[in-house]
């Protein structure tokens, strides 16, 4: 009965691990949609492939190092650290357009009307907005956003593109990884920031949004 019961067990954990995997390749298979044209050919495939350290990779610089405090990194191909590495340059992105689209509206609003009779002026900034935008304003944007999420037909826009020697292309993309990081920490501050506002407004002192650039008001 021992021995049965211990084989149930590492059937079990095994079954679970299985599960896990399989749920976080899912969640990371929508990155693919934004990758470089050019990234699944470069990767060899997940049979055969080492276990190997990526403490070397692009984006370890000071102060902070190789910081990987989860353990993510750890005991997994090249191929799943490229999902990975697309992952975050994807949410890094989309984290640079947040910081954005809270800056912007607080200059300008777009003319027209986000729905009938409802002026994109008439809108709020911010958390404020959520509740403000009709129903078929939200319809436009989830269904934008899952359009190219999906089929990605943004790609990889060849106009405009420098051709740029392969020590400055190394550069501009660790920038591109570092402004990435940044903005996902500029967004959860703006949120943590706009929505202690919602609750209590005034409770810095203050009458505008974006307090760290006092200059957009002037």
């Amino acid at each position: 009965a021992t021995l049965c019961d211990s084989t149930l067990r590492k059937r079990s954990t095994t079954s679970a691990m299985m599960k896990s995997v399989a749920v976080a390749l899912a969640l990371l298979e929508g990155a693919e949609a934004f990758s470089p044209a050019g990234l699944k050919a470069a990767v060899p495939s997940r049979a055969g492939v080492a276990r190997m350290s990526y403490e070397s990779e692009l984006g370890v610089i000071p102060p902070t190092g190789f910081f990987d405090p989860l353990g993510l990194s750890k005991n997994i191909d090249e191929e799943t650290f490229a999902q990975y590495r697309t992952a975050e340059l994807k949410h890094g992105r989309v984290a640079q357009l947040c910081v954005i689209g809270y800056i912007v509206p607080e200059i300008y609003r777009f003319p027209g009307e986000i729905a009938p009779g409802v002026a994109f002026a008439d809108i709020p900034n911010g958390v404020a907005a959520i509740n403000a935008i009709p129903a078929l304003g939200w319809f436009q944007m989830v269904f934008l956003i899952g359009a190219v999420d999906y089929w990605g037909f943004l790609g990889d826009f060849e106009a405009g593109k420098p051709d740029l020697a392969p020590e400055e292309l190394e550069k501009r993309k660790l920038q591109e990884l570092q402004h990435g990081r940044l903005a996902m920490l500029a967004v959860l501050e703006l949120l943590r920031h706009d929505s202690q506002n919602l609750v209590s407004p005034g409770f810095d002192g203050l009458d505008k949004l974006i307090t760290g650039l006092p200059f957009l008001y002037n």
